[in-house]
């Protein structure tokens, strides 16, 4: 393991583990499962960084956990979408970096590139999803429901891409971060215990920047040795 990651990959996930520690001291009235959740999640996003297939085994432990956390501060579109696609995603996802080995090694997931049409039709499915998404979120009366929407989309449109072993599902799951954000700001406006979440997908983002930014390096590498 002290081999398998990089100086800079230490670092980060040290410095991920750091914060979200420093986050549950500094506001010990946040939930236990918020910590441990957040500490899934960065382990999680370090080894998707390598596209080694233990990080989709961590982030459905990390999706089973959020769901929980979201039904606690009534945000059943984080829930529905968490425990009714990302988690089920992860597990599909999963078994495709299986079946795709780069050269036969289980640590290393061969990177694909989708075609124009697949964009086209990615854009088409994430829209109907969403759509449907909509009217099921109003039915449960979901708080903040325009944000929890948008969600709804981002995140679909980066399991998709995970499963297809695109290097933008890191990119797009960075912007599922922000509106993340945005919902967990917004929910630590009624209750500060929530500012931990916050944090947690702060930390979030700056993996998955770096996901996206190891994954294109990942591309160029295997292509230059394919």
């Amino acid at each position: 393991m002290l081999s398998y990651f990089s100086t800079k990959e230490w670092l980060l996930w040290g410095g991920s583990v750091a914060v979200v520690l420093l986050s549950a001291v500094l506001f010990p009235n946040g939930s236990l499962f918020t910590t441990v959740a957040s500490l899934f999640g960065v382990t999680s996003l370090i080894f998707c960084a390598k596209g080694n297939p233990i990080g989709q085994v961590i982030m459905i432990l990390f999706g089973m956990l959020y769901g929980i956390i979201s039904y606690s501060m009534a945000y059943y579109g984080e829930m529905i979408t968490y425990m009714g696609m990302t988690v089920p995603m992860a597990c599909y996802a999963l078994v495709c970096w299986l079946r795709h080995p780069y050269r036969g090694k289980r640590q290393e997931v061969v990177v694909n590139r989708i075609k124009n049409k697949e964009t086209v039709f990615l854009c088409l499915l994430t829209f109907v999803v969403t759509f449907l998404f909509y009217w099921i979120l109003k039915y449960f009366h979901t708080a903040n429901l325009f944000w929890s929407t948008v969600s709804v989309a981002t995140s679909f449109a980066a399991c998709y891409l995970t499963a297809r072993r695109s290097p933008y599902y890191a990119l797009v799951y960075a912007m599922n971060d922000v509106v993340l954000i945005i919902l967990w700001v917004l929910a630590t406006v009624n209750d500060r215990k929530y500012l931990g979440v916050v944090i947690c997908f702060l930390v979030f983002l700056v993996n998955d920047l770096y996901g996206f930014y190891s994954w294109k390096k990942m591309l160029r590498r295997q292509r230059e040795e394919g």
